[in-house]
């Protein structure tokens, strides 16, 4: 039996987000155990890459300047994390957000979205930067990968195989409660699992940890599908086969972040 005209194009998205996935985290992983120096270099880059995606959703005639403006401020911000200057880091983004905003004044009327962006994608680079640096730090990015993947896929396979009521249908239509709770399950397997084979706790905490942290990855999703949604953008590029942008497989992480450093900061506190 021939495959229908609307499977058949799922089932080539699928292939390429396999595809792609085979490419991209085996590069992921090798520059995080290559040491801090070449995952901070990959941290930049990618931030920077997101930085272009959001200037062009949110402000498109001013994609080039403003892409300009937040790269410096990236780097310079994310390489004083690195060093340990979390002073000099938090100086230099307020800046950058006084700049981007000036530049919107410039044109006769307020635009947050830059500054917006600049801040929500500072603050998770420079989380994984310096839970990298510290204790355990690629054990502990590792595990959050692995996390963010599992709840991907589990949401993924739950809300297509069971499907069911929709989780934010003016948000993202695609997302269900099924796919909530298939993201949770498996991120809780798997957080337990890998974080007592890393030795980073006890299997259930570390379950209950990730569990909770899927339903944090899966808000950062709808948070950014909200964006794209506000700007009628399907994806927010084309730079991935099978995902669109980097602001599309990047998001749940982003949000996921900055949760785990503010509880490693806690613990170490």
């Amino acid at each position: 039996m021939a495959p229908s005209a609307a499977s058949a194009p799922r089932a080539d998205i699928l292939k390429l987000r396999v595809l792609s996935a085979l490419v991209l985290a085996p590069a992921a992983l090798a520059c995080l155990f290559a040491g801090v120096t070449p995952f901070a270099v990959l941290v930049v880059l990618a931030t920077a890459l997101m930085a272009y995606e959001w200037h062009g959703l949110s402000t498109p005639a001013d994609t080039a300047v403003l892409t300009a403006m937040s790269a410096p401020t990236l780097v310079v911000a994310l390489g004083a994390v690195w060093l340990g200057r979390f002073e000099l880091a938090a100086v230099v983004v307020m800046v950058g957000v006084a700049a981007l905003g000036g530049r919107s004044w410039a044109h006769g009327r307020p635009m947050l979205w830059p500054a917006l962006g600049l801040l929500y994608l500072s603050v998770p680079a420079a989380a994984l930067i310096w839970l990298r640096g510290g204790p355990d730090g690629a054990k502990i990015v590792f595990w959050i990968l692995l996390v963010v993947w599992a709840v991907d896929i589990g949401a993924y396979a739950a809300g297509r195989g069971i499907g069911g009521p929709r989780l934010a249908p003016r948000i993202s239509p695609g997302k269900t409660w099924a796919g909530l709770a298939g993201g949770m399950a498996a991120a809780g397997l798997v957080g337990g699992a890998v974080g007592v084979l890393l030795d980073l706790g006890g299997a259930a905490a570390l379950a209950m940890l990730a569990a909770v942290l899927a339903v944090v990855g899966q808000a950062g999703d709808l948070a950014e599908s909200a964006f794209k949604r506000h700007f009628h953008a399907k994806d927010s590029g084309r730079l991935i086969p099978g995902h669109g942008g980097l602001l599309d497989r990047l998001d749940g992480l982003l949000a996921i972040a900055p949760v785990v450093a503010l509880l490693v900061w806690w613990r170490l506190a």
